[in-house]
């Protein structure tokens, strides 16, 4: 029997890695995603007949209720709030990591130093997963508390110290419960509030635009602690699929760092991305605006256009509408690509998933890399709700917070035509000076209202 189990844990194991090898293609992530469940529902089911201490019952109440939640959420959540969503789960994986942890602590006084060590790991980062997971949902969602938005940079004097301090707290307090032979529960309890505090702290000084970064990063957090508790417990299983989940995310952490130009410590500690402003920025020159029928006349004659999509076109809930305007310039033989940078919107991902959700074709995405040697022979640019991204700034001023960020040229294509509400600044809170340009035409709006606007001008000519 305890043969079998085993050789069910790498089946499991299998499922969990063939389902992350293939969410690395848009057209398997489907698939992917099904086989991690399948060895993730395989997994569970297995170590239910493994120990038998638990009440089945109430386990299948558990699942019941946690799949009737979760069913609703998924199917109810705007594609907006997909990053929150992320962010929460994020933060649920550190929090069961950590009951898992507590209870195997009081369950099992008397265990090895190295089962113990595994034990206050996963509390420590459990814990912080949880309550940084919580915060960078608030960030994200744009929440104000006491009147003080969360989205933008939160920090005291002497901020970096009061971490450095709580680690090192947290570190002795890890010491102490391994040397001790007495009472420990009261350690036990502070640990577990220094690593919430230490979440919350570690993460409201860090702003909005490198919220990607922090979610990549939480993920992977939320993994390790997982591994953590498998060690802890004695649970094979465990341990694998939390090393995928914390290797995979720090990659994927590692990626956005190297899109953004800038190392995971500059994220962390520099305070950096206190955007999520809607304040405008003082202009430097004039900007030219064109009406809906008048960026009709440029989009119908040109031959090539590149769409360049952004966190405001998932505001306008506009992916539909953009799929649709792109259908009437292919049926005039206008050529339409859709331009992804790694950290457009507000988690790593975001914006493959808006457009597959308006079945835009795979092969017609293209990542920044790719596109932007190409950019100089294309008749139109048509960014969408985008900003930081192709901020010429990260490019041409080195006195820019973003100077040396990557970002897609779309002022060397031979017109820029920018669908946006206003004139204000995008997460990094900087002017774009790709708005004044002489080539780019502003067309001020609702994204989704503007793109309809177009459609209609394209279906009565």
């Amino acid at each position: 029997m305890n043969q079998a189990i085993q050789w069910s844990y790498v089946l499991a194991a299998l499922l969990f890695a063939l389902g992350i090898k293939l969410l690395g293609s848009a057209d398997t992530a489907r698939r992917g995603n099904a086989l991690s469940a399948v060895g993730m529902f395989l997994a569970v089911v297995i170590t239910l007949f493994h120990h038998s201490i638990v009440d089945f019952r109430l386990i299948m109440v558990s699942v019941a209720v946690g799949s009737l939640v979760g069913g609703l959420a998924a199917r109810r959540i705007a594609m907006t709030a997909m990053p929150e969503m992320v962010a929460l789960f994020n933060g649920f994986g550190g929090i069961a990591s950590l009951l898992v942890a507590w209870a195997e602590f009081t369950k099992h006084s008397s265990t090895s130093t190295v089962s113990t060590l595994a034990i206050l790991f996963a509390v420590l980062i459990g814990g912080l997963t949880f309550t940084g997971s919580l915060v960078a949902f608030a960030k994200l969602s744009e929440l104000k508390l006491g009147g003080i938005r969360l989205g933008k940079v939160i920090a005291f004097p002497g901020q970096k110290w009061f971490n450095a301090g709580l680690v090192l707290l947290c570190v002795g307090v890890v010491g102490m419960l391994l040397v001790s032979t007495g009472e420990v529960s009261s350690l036990f309890i502070l640990l577990v509030g220094l690593s919430f505090l230490l979440g919350c702290s570690g993460v409201f000084p860090i702003g909005g635009a490198d919220m990607p970064v922090v979610v990549a990063l939480l993920n992977s957090c939320s993994g390790v602690a997982a591994c953590a508790t498998g060690i802890a417990i004695q649970n094979n299983i465990l341990i694998v699929a939390g090393s995928l989940v914390g290797a995979s995310g720090m990659i994927l952490t590692r990626i956005m760092c190297r899109s953004m130009n800038r190392s995971l410590a500059h994220v962390l500690f520099s305070g950096f991305g206190g955007g999520l402003s809607s304040s405008s920025a003082s202009t430097d020159g004039e900007v030219n605006p064109i009406s809906a029928q008048d960026a009709y006349y440029v989009l119908e004659a040109a031959r090539s256009v590149v769409v360049v999509p952004g966190y405001g076109l998932a505001v306008a809930q506009a992916q539909h509408t953009v799929k649709e305007l792109a259908t009437q310039l292919e049926a005039l033989g206008c050529d339409v690509r859709y331009a992804i940078h790694p950290v457009a919107g507000r988690m790593p991902g975001h914006m493959n998933v808006l457009l597959a959700e308006a079945d835009v074709p795979y092969d017609a995405l293209a990542e920044m890399d790719d596109i932007n040697p190409l950019l100089g022979g294309v008749d139109v640019c048509l960014v969408i709700g985008a900003n930081d991204v192709v901020n010429p700034a990260a490019r041409e001023d080195e006195g820019s917070p973003i100077y040396g960020m990557p970002i897609i040229n779309v002022d060397n294509a031979r017109n820029v035509i920018v669908c946006k509400r206003s004139m204000s600044t995008g997460f990094a809170g900087v002017q774009n000076p790709l708005f004044f340009k002489e080539n780019t035409r502003m067309l001020f709006g609702d994204a989704k209202a503007s793109l309809q606007e177009l459609i209609s001008e394209f279906k009565h000519a």
